[in-house]
């Protein structure tokens, strides 16, 4: 599989990270078999979180073996200085390590979250004395909605993060603001050295009234000529690495679909974009 420099960090993380929100609802040995087969195909990136469930605890006898195959990201979702610190060393029990490579604001969608989390005594203080104590190398910022990639460039303007995750797929390209804010992003990303990592890659549609076939909170495309396609429009943009999806089912294909990658001309991304109209975006707009 491809590697890519996640920018500044200087780690070649593959195309495809771990993501361990897969495992929040599943048993160990379903857990034990997904994680196997990230690093039969070479995955050498692990996305977790304390929201997912009991992923912290699923991943914890995997990593207490094999820490040093995964370049390991966690987050927390608090705001505070103590709160964040607190569930940073919470996270560090659970997944049985010593420290984590990239440890991340988590969820910060809109300006006021942003204040929060950058205000004097908020969770940045925390992250950054974590750093200092060696329980950190590197500080990165996730989020959600369509808001995110103008956020998530604020967020650049005020604290050098070594890295940025937000959601990228072609059906989120074709809305005119988040194209627009995601360019933007795009650059300040390039200008800072910045790691870019993209989650929602299969993102379909919301459920809605349907039947949930699936543990992702979305509607995916789950078909592999499809997974392939998204797969394809993600990775041909200028970003490091895209999350695998919240369900283990889906990770066979998308690993297959990293490892057929070629990238899609600009003629068939705009073909592919052209029909995002057929499917809705998952966030309110």
């Amino acid at each position: 599989m491809d590697k890519r420099r996640l920018g500044r960090t200087g780690h070649l993380s593959t195309v495809v990270t771990f993501g361990a929100a897969a495992l929040g609802r599943v048993t160990q040995a379903e857990a034990d078999k997904a994680v196997e087969l990230a690093l039969a195909h070479g995955v050498n990136h692990i996305d977790v979180a304390p929201s997912y469930g009991e992923a912290e605890l699923r991943l914890g006898p995997w990593l207490a073996r094999h820490r040093q195959d995964f370049f390991l990201g966690c987050k927390t979702m608090e705001r505070g200085q103590e709160g964040a610190r607190a569930e940073l060393h919470r996270s560090l029990e659970r997944l049985r390590v010593d420290s984590f490579d990239l440890y991340q604001l988590h969820a910060v969608g809109d300006m006021a979250e942003l204040d929060k989390a950058l205000a004097p005594g908020g969770a940045i203080e925390a992250i950054v004395e974590a750093r200092e104590q060696g329980l950190v190398r590197f500080i990165g910022i996730t989020g959600h909605g369509h808001q995110a990639p103008a956020v998530h460039a604020e967020a650049l303007r005020r604290f050098p993060f070594d890295t940025v995750l937000l959601p990228l797929n072609f059906v989120l390209w074709g809305n005119a603001g988040y194209r627009r804010d995601f360019q933007t992003l795009l650059d300040l990303v390039a200008e800072q050295d910045v790691g870019l990592m993209i989650i929602k890659a299969l993102a379909k549609r919301p459920w809605g009234e349907r039947q949930r076939t699936y543990n992702t909170w979305y509607e995916p495309f789950d078909d592999q000529p499809s997974i392939d396609r998204c797969v394809r429009f993600v990775l041909s943009q200028n970003v490091t690495t895209l999350i695998s999806s919240s369900d283990v089912r889906l990770i066979p294909l998308i690993l297959q679909a990293a490892e057929r990658y070629r990238p899609l001309s600009a003629a068939a991304q705009a073909e592919l974009v052209g029909t995002a109209g057929a499917f809705a975006t998952i966030f309110n707009q």
